[in-house]
């Protein structure tokens, strides 16, 4: 029995399993077989005499276009990459096998979909660049922008949220990406009713609905099709909520499915394990650097900053001054209401130097009741030293509640200055210890 080819031909281009595309020069599919609703989501027909162009992802436009001028050209290409969207709004891969037929003018492809197997390259490659970040950042601001980074390579074009929860007053800590500052955070309150809310009250992933109007929350309700555009999963570790990581959509025609959310569920969980680690990194790093009891700048960090600033103020002919302040009668504190009474009051000091002083200037403990205050950048002739002398007094003597009663605090504050009073760290110390004692004794 003889085989008519020509009738067979097409039933059996609908069996196979990729699916083929036919396209004229002007770039209209003329022909798609039916496996294209599997890869895709339209039928043939709906696809068939729209240009082909319509499905492409915006971001794969121009290297398409090239392959495609160079396949008209006679060159045949056959593992060319690129992404479409699907009806739904989700992203498939798709591997090409593409030559040109001269004598009918048409672009004949076969398409196949690789989209799990680049999955699988993605997650592959999170695993390796989040363990890459949280080794080489020295601080989770610096590991956040690590995750940035990976986030906007699996989700291009789209907006990231990333956001840790303090579990006692439920403020939101935001790496601020819009900041000039490398170590920029920002801090809001956890929107009640939010998509994000509910990421962190449930610690389960959510798809949502874009709020238009900020980023980050997002709406909990899905619309009728059930295409999202709002992506949150939470950052556990140890059972744990930490905060939660969230995508959001920039375009009408992409929209997040199971596969997207599974991904960033992936990441989110390697982030949470690589933040817990550094959060712990920074404790210890803290502890070594600072006094345990006010948190303050401890001795040797103290003196590192002090011979820094040395070598800042020989290289720009700058002026710096050095206060060293010692407590009056805190022996009487400590006897009268205990080392308790005496840490509180420690603590109380340590909270009001701080504010006392500017930014850029360092608050140390010496050890005991001794503390030191470093002022850079003083201007010639600059009353900086005397108001913040004068502001210390003030500040300090103002009263302090211990014990059910109030009482004042005062202290001896000695002033060495660069490089009037000495050029060396040791120096500056000896000279300001003597001032001290000579304001605090009178001699």
């Amino acid at each position: 029995m003889a085989v008519d080819l020509n009738t067979l031909s097409p039933k059996l281009i609908h069996l196979l399993l990729d699916p083929v595309f036919v396209v004229d020069e002007s770039g209209q599919i003329v022909f798609i077989s039916e496996a294209c609703e599997q890869l895709l989501g339209y039928t043939a027909d709906e696809m068939t005499g729209t240009p082909i162009l319509n499905y492409l992802h915006p971001g794969d436009l121009e290297a398409t276009l090239e392959v495609a001028r160079q396949v008209v050209s006679g060159q045949s290409h056959t593992h060319f990459e690129n992404r479409y969207l699907r009806k739904d709004g989700g992203v498939v891969h798709i591997q090409w096998s593409a030559r040109w037929s001269a004598e009918d003018r048409l672009r004949i492809a076969v398409a196949r979909d690789v989209t799990a197997l680049r999955r699988a390259d993605q997650t592959r490659n999170a695993l390796y660049r989040i363990s890459e970040a949280a080794h080489s950042a020295r601080t989770l601001r610096a590991l956040c922008d690590g995750v940035h980074d990976l986030i906007r390579e699996l989700f291009p074009g789209n907006d990231l949220y990333l956001a840790f929860v303090d579990s006692a007053s439920g403020i939101l800590k935001v790496p601020d990406w819009s900041s000039d500052e490398a170590d920029g955070w920002t801090e809001q309150p956890v929107e009640d009713g939010s998509a994000l809310a509910s990421v962190i009250a449930e610690g389960q992933p959510l798809l949502a609905t874009r709020d238009p109007h900020q980023q980050g929350p997002g709406l909990k309700n899905l619309p009728a099709s059930g295409r999202s555009d709002w992506l949150g999963v939470p950052l556990i570790a140890r059972e744990s909520i930490l905060g939660a990581l969230v995508v959001e959509s920039t375009s009408d025609n992409t929209h997040y499915r199971d596969a997207d959310r599974e991904l960033l569920q992936f990441v989110a969980t390697q982030v949470a394990t690589a933040v817990e680690r550094k959060r712990a990194e920074e404790k210890l790093r803290f502890m070594a650097h600072h006094d345990p009891l006010t948190g303050l700048t401890n001795r040797a960090l103290f003196y590192d900053r002090l011979e820094t600033a040395l070598r800042s103020a020989n290289r720009n002919q700058s002026r710096l001054a050095l206060l060293y302040l010692d407590l009056n009668e805190f022996k009487r504190i400590n006897d009268t209401w205990g080392h308790e009474a005496g840490d509180e009051v420690l603590r109380e000091v340590a909270r009001r130097l701080e504010n006392g002083t500017r930014q850029a200037d360092t608050v140390g403990r010496m050890g005991g009741d001794e503390f030191t205050v470093l002022l850079t950048d003083i201007p010639d002739s600059s009353p900086v030293v005397e108001a913040t002398v004068g502001k210390i007094r003030d500040i300090l003597g103002a009263p302090i509640n211990l014990a059910g009663q109030a009482f004042r605090i005062t202290s001896g504050i000695g002033v060495a200055l660069y490089p009037e009073d000495g050029e060396t760290a040791q120096q500056l110390l000896i000279k300001a210890d003597a001032n001290m004692y000579l304001n605090k004794h009178g001699a």
